[in-house]
């Protein structure tokens, strides 16, 4: 029943509003022209050496949002941190999958309420078709509304959704989910770019999320990922000299290059050089400075979304 009614508010008619005939910089009160760009940092919380390399990436680096894993075994250090430094952006990485071989995680909600969505060992499923095959939408919305819960009870100041291995984004059941959380805690979600949306044949899901009030940035580095093999920081460095006007999301797993890690995945190496890139680098922080990029987080994409949902129930 929680679905279908989830799908239908999923698939209402738009509403037009007068603040979507401005860009999203214009309404976040910079120019049109501006380039903003969100550095987030996923999978904070996972391990010690995520949350050690997120935290310098906060303070030092280019960083200026991430995302945490309430399900991991970490999550109590990022949320000591969190509330020590309360103006740090941090929003939460749902998670319905844990992927690793040697390090696992099971759900927030007890077992019994979401089934399907427990592997035979008893953690989330390893990847994004088995959730699809075991699961339904209700459990992955029983999940992830306790995730939110458990991290909001736990003084973290949500500024946003996104979702781990996106499995709340490639399929348009568990969007309508996503959607409904969104609206339900009233905040900002990450979302493909329109560009990528028309690749998987769904170009009209952004506009369902925008004509319900919920906002993300205009685009989100994803399709080109595929191209990191080739060089990290070259990567990045020919990514930001392409950033358009507005505002742009791109993420990185950041963590030091440290036993723990390197036991966990064997993406280790990216990772260490994406903290490195992107808390040390000289050469990519002159860039950006010259690029004239301005860094921001999530949270004033939520507070502008919290301000014309007030706005718009007082019209």
């Amino acid at each position: 029943m929680r679905l279908c009614l989830a799908l239908a508010f999923f698939f209402m008619t738009p509403t037009v509003r007068a603040a979507d005939r401005a860009s999203l910089a214009e309404r976040l009160d910079y120019k049109k022209t501006d380039k903003l760009l969100i550095i987030n940092g996923d999978d904070t919380g996972m391990c010690h050496a995520a949350n050690a390399a997120t935290i310098e990436c906060l303070e030092k680096g280019l960083m200026r949002s991430a995302t945490i894993m309430v399900p991991c075994p970490w999550f109590p250090e990022i949320v000591s941190y969190a509330k020590q430094h309360p103006e740090k952006d941090f929003g939460l990485h749902l998670c319905h999958t844990s992927e690793w071989t040697k390090y696992r995680w099971g759900p927030v909600a007890p077992a019994a309420e979401v089934p399907g969505l427990v592997d035979p060992d008893g953690y989330l499923w390893r990847d994004v078709p088995d959730v699809y095959a075991h699961a339904t939408p209700d459990e992955a919305l029983v999940e992830a509304r306790a995730q939110i819960k458990r991290a909001m009870a736990a003084g973290i100041d949500v500024t946003h959704l996104d979702s781990h291995m996106g499995t709340l984004q490639f399929d348009p059941r568990y969007m309508a989910v996503y959607l409904q959380l969104a609206k339900e805690f009233d905040l900002a979600v990450r979302m493909a770019s329109a560009a990528t949306m028309g690749g998987f044949g769904q170009t009209a899901l952004r506009d369902r999320f925008t004509s319900n009030g919920i906002i993300f940035p205009d685009y989100f580095v994803y399709d080109e990922l595929k191209d990191e093999a080739k060089g990290v920081k070259k990567f990045w460095m020919e990514i930001i000299k392409k950033l358009q006007p507005g505002v742009t999301e791109l993420y990185i797993h950041a963590s030091l290059p440290v036993d723990e890690i390197k036991v966990i995945s064997g993406t280790w190496k990216t990772r260490s050089e994406q903290f490195e890139v992107f808390t040390h680098d000289a050469e990519m922080k002159q860039l950006v400075a010259d690029e004239k990029i301005i860094l921001i987080g999530y949270r004033p994409l939520r507070d502008l979304q919290r301000r014309e949902r007030k706005e718009s129930a007082e019209r």
